[in-house]
Formats: C-alpha cells, structure tokens, sequence
C-alpha cells in the first residue's frame, strides 16, 4: 500500500509541475490553484508512505515519477522538443525506477 501511496503521489508531482509551468510565475489564478492542490496531495501522500518506507528508495521513485512523467506530457501535450536521447534517457530513469523499487525496504 505504501509504494501505491508513492506512485500515486509521482503522479501529483507531474501535475503540479505542469500546473507550475501553466500559471506562468503564480500569475494566472487557475493553475496555480492547481498548483497547490497537486503539490498538497503529492507531499502528502508521499509523507504518509514514508512512515512505513526507507526514504531513499521512496523518494527516488517519487522524483522519478514525477520527471519521466513531466518530460512525457510536456513532449505530448506542450510542444517539449522530442528526440531519441529524451527517450533513452526517460527510459534510464523509469527502470532505475523499478530497479528501486525491487531494492526496496523490506518492511
């Protein structure tokens, strides 16, 4: 349950990363709303897994979330640059991810 916990709050990491991109500098009200509730929701589910998990592996696989899924959904959704090394590189970060994962706290 608490790996559930993390990955849901990677998930929220992207959105408030990309609702950080969308208020451009806290200037337009609805995405920085946004913003805060994504960033509540990320740092708090993130603090309730961290109870039952090591903080390394936890927070890698959060950071890692959050990063692959921003650098995707800006190539898809806001016209972010696609090449063959983001790709590679994403794909670096998502099996370091599991790699992780798999290496994790035995509680």
């Amino acid at each position: 349950m608490a790996w559930l916990l993390v990955v849901v709050a990677g998930l929220l990491e992207t959105g408030f990363a990309v609702c950080l991109k969308l208020s451009h500098g806290f200037t337009r009200l609805w995405p920085t709303i946004a913003f805060c509730v994504f960033a509540l929701g990320s740092f708090g589910l993130l603090t309730l897994a961290l109870k039952k998990l090591d903080v390394g592996p936890a927070y890698a696989v959060w950071t890692g979330i959050g990063a692959a899924g921003t650098a995707i959904y800006g190539m898809v959704f806001l016209g972010d640059l696609v090449s063959t090394l983001k790709i590679v590189s994403i794909t670096f970060v998502i099996v370091g991810v599991i790699g992780l994962q798999l290496s994790g706290s035995a509680h």
